[in-house]
């Protein structure tokens, strides 16, 4: 038991190798940000299309905007939190935030909200809307 893991390297019999000799440079394949750039993107498109898809990206909201994509006229705030087994304020939460991305418009009628799709949405938009909702 005599030995200690402390003892120098040259007393257990390893041969030094310089570095040189173990080290082998590989060459480089490109420089980082060299090789080429990306293609031009709109700014104000990645924006307006990500306010969108997050709008989209919540199951209650994509719910309630396909119920309006189908429907034939205006829903009621009340149906929505019948169906969907919400609160009003949980439902008025998410369509504040459909409203937010200018996907619904809403008219109040007696003591009831109704919303329906925008009627002005862009055809980029309808678009999206059709291929997820299709």
């Amino acid at each position: 038991m005599g030995r200690s893991l402390a003892q120098p390297i040259d007393e257990h019999g390893w041969i030094g190798v310089p570095f040189s000799r173990v080290l082998k440079e590989l060459p480089a394949v490109r420089q980082r940000g060299a090789c080429c750039e990306l293609p031009e993107v709109d700014g104000a498109w990645a924006l307006s299309t990500s306010g969108l898809l997050k709008a989209l990206a919540d199951p209650t909201r994509l719910t309630m905007v396909a119920a309006l994509w189908k429907a034939e006229a205006p829903i009621c705030i009340c149906d929505f939190t019948a169906s969907l087994d919400l609160s009003q304020p949980t439902i008025s939460h998410h369509m504040g935030k459909l409203k937010e991305a200018g996907l619904v418009e809403s008219e109040k009628q007696g003591i009831w909200i109704y919303y329906r799709l925008s009627e002005g949405l862009p055809s980029s938009t309808r678009q999206v809307l059709s291929q997820i909702l299709s």
